[in-house]
């Protein structure tokens, strides 16, 4: 992706984040979208095929920024940016807790569902990459799709329990918690 198109991208993600901090990300249009990112119809459809894969891809971001972090691979410009910790877990609670982009609009929306959907396909896919971190003697009999799925489910369950108490423990706390349940 050349530079323009980087920054039309970033463009329309900002404007995105922007309105999802106004409102539901049901009642966001497309028009309201590419208004605020100053952007053309054309240019917004040749990024993204609808406002659900933009959701999709805001998704995939920070999934994509983290594992590059745990690779440290530093080609890939970013709409996250920080400085990761050692733990990819640890990493996500980071940004959850500082609201990195609307993400928590997203995740204690009433209509999350959708969001939801994408989070947890990330998440699965990502806790695969992590699953060697993840074996131990009591567990390396259990079909591997399910130890995933188990972890995405949990990290899901964790990070709800979290906002709904009002994010009183900081990341640490909450991968420490999320990693003993594991």
């Amino acid at each position: 992706m050349d530079r323009r198109q980087r920054k039309t991208r970033e463009a329309i993600f900002g404007a995105f984040t922007a309105l999802l901090a106004e409102k539901d990300f049901e009642h966001i249009t497309v028009g309201e979208i590419i208004d605020r990112a100053d952007v053309g119809r054309a240019t917004f459809y040749s990024h993204f095929e609808t406002k659900d894969f933009l959701l999709k891809e805001l998704c995939a971001e920070l999934f994509c920024h983290i594992s590059d972090a745990v690779e440290e691979n530093c080609d890939h410009k970013h709409i996250f940016d920080c400085v990761a910790p050692d733990s990819a877990f640890l990493h996500l609670f980071m940004h959850l807790q500082k609201n990195d982009n609307g993400i928590l609009e997203l995740l204690s929306s009433r209509n999350n569902g959708l969001f939801l959907r994408y989070f947890k396909d990330n998440l699965m896919r990502f806790a695969e990459n992590q699953l060697p971190h993840f074996i131990s003697e009591k567990n390396k009999s259990l079909p591997k799709s399910y130890l995933v799925n188990h972890i995405a489910s949990t990290f899901v369950e964790t990070v709800h329990w979290w906002l709904t108490g009002g994010r009183k423990e900081s990341p640490e706390t909450m991968t420490g918690y999320f990693l003993a349940v594991l």
